[in-house]
């Protein structure tokens, strides 16, 4: 069996007309703008904040695809990657019909969505190694698996999943293949983006929200073909990233360099924080890490946890997750904030 894209679509999405707004009858140049109902007047913020958006967000695509190296054809932009999640369970999968197959601990808003999509939800675990379990997952599939999620580096895991596991899935499932890389640049694996051309079931999803220290903006990424990519911008709301948004992301994707150096840096406060971690009388393990955030198993974990709300820190509970029980998640802060957090666990 090939994989077909036409056989994927809910029918449905294959006869809707999408929205037009009022920037996509209008192509071209104009001073005076009198199509689209905004306040002429302005605003009490910049007078163009009075105007919607675009809604191909085409300027910040032309960077975005500058930097990863695709044709702003190949690329969406969501409303945080929560939003690419969940147009692609809207645009593939039949309500009460069709399932998709995730593998916890993993991001927990595969489910949520597919559950607001009332869209079955198989679940695969991990193995104790936290890799996928590629027999497991076969059987899993039947003939209304519309895609697999797949979160590398892992959430909350913190490990990449092996490339070569993830390549058996493209290579011999005809669903949609979506890999979550938020943490990819934490990573020594290289992205995904690479093979897009050999893939066509094949979907990344990157964010500005982690690396890029853009989690206030919302702006979440997939990259896939053309195809996909088209399907996706049919259901989407015209204006889906706001103008503020757009603005500052633009702004922010030409200060690469210091991109870089944050991640030098978070990578070193990583190492430093996990020699440390280790050191902890109660700390039983603190788990190898390719993301900005450390799995660290513990005695009295939901103690720990309360002592260091007591003091104004705030980890998360991983400990009742499968796989993760006896776990607190913890987010690599700055130097101080990694040093008072060591303070109080050294006090506990």
């Amino acid at each position: 069996m090939a994989f077909s894209l036409d056989l994927l679509i809910r029918e449905n999405v294959k006869k809707l007309t999408p929205y037009s707004s009022a920037r996509d009858d209008f192509k071209g140049e104009a001073k005076i703008f009198l199509d689209a109902n905004e306040n002429s007047l302005g605003s009490t913020l910049k007078k163009w904040y009075n105007r919607y958006p675009d809604p191909h967000q085409l300027k910040l695509k032309e960077k975005l695809s500058e930097i990863k190296g695709v044709p702003i054809e190949n690329i969406f932009l969501g409303n945080g990657s929560d939003e690419c999640i969940d147009i692609l369970q809207r645009a593939f999968c039949e309500p009460a019909i069709d399932n998709v197959i995730i593998c916890p601990p993993t991001y927990g808003m595969y489910e949520v969505c597919a559950e607001i999509n009332n869209v079955r939800v198989k679940k695969v675990k991990l193995t104790s190694e936290f890799q996928l379990d590629l027999e497991v997952i076969e059987n899993a599939i039947d003939d209304n698996t519309k895609m697999i999620f797949l979160c590398s580096p892992n959430n909350p895991t913190a490990n990449s999943l092996h490339h070569e596991d993830i390549e058996a899935i493209l290579n011999n499932y005809f669903g949609l293949v979506v890999i979550d890389e938020a943490y990819i640049n934490f990573s020594r694996q290289r992205s995904f983006i690479t093979q897009l051309s050999e893939y066509p079931n094949l979907l990344i999803m990157q964010t500005l929200s982690k690396a890029w220290g853009l989690a206030a903006l919302r702006v979440g990424i997939t990259i896939a073909s053309e195809e996909i990519i088209a399907i996706m911008n049919k259901i989407k709301p015209p204006y889906n990233i706001n103008q503020a948004s757009q603005e500052l992301a633009l702004q922010a994707l030409t200060e690469v360099e210091q991109v870089n150096d944050m991640i030098k840096e978070i990578i070193k406060e990583r190492a430093v924080l996990t020699e440390a971690l280790v050191n902890l009388s109660f700390v039983e393990k603190v788990y190898p890490s390719e993301a900005n955030f450390l799995l660290v198993k513990m005695k009295d974990p939901v103690g720990v946890y309360k002592k260091l709300l007591g003091k104004g820190i705030v980890v998360r509970d991983r400990s009742k997750v499968e796989l993760c029980e006896g776990c607190l998640r913890i987010t690599v802060g700055t130097a101080d904030e990694n040093q008072t957090l060591l303070y109080v666990l050294a006090a506990i």
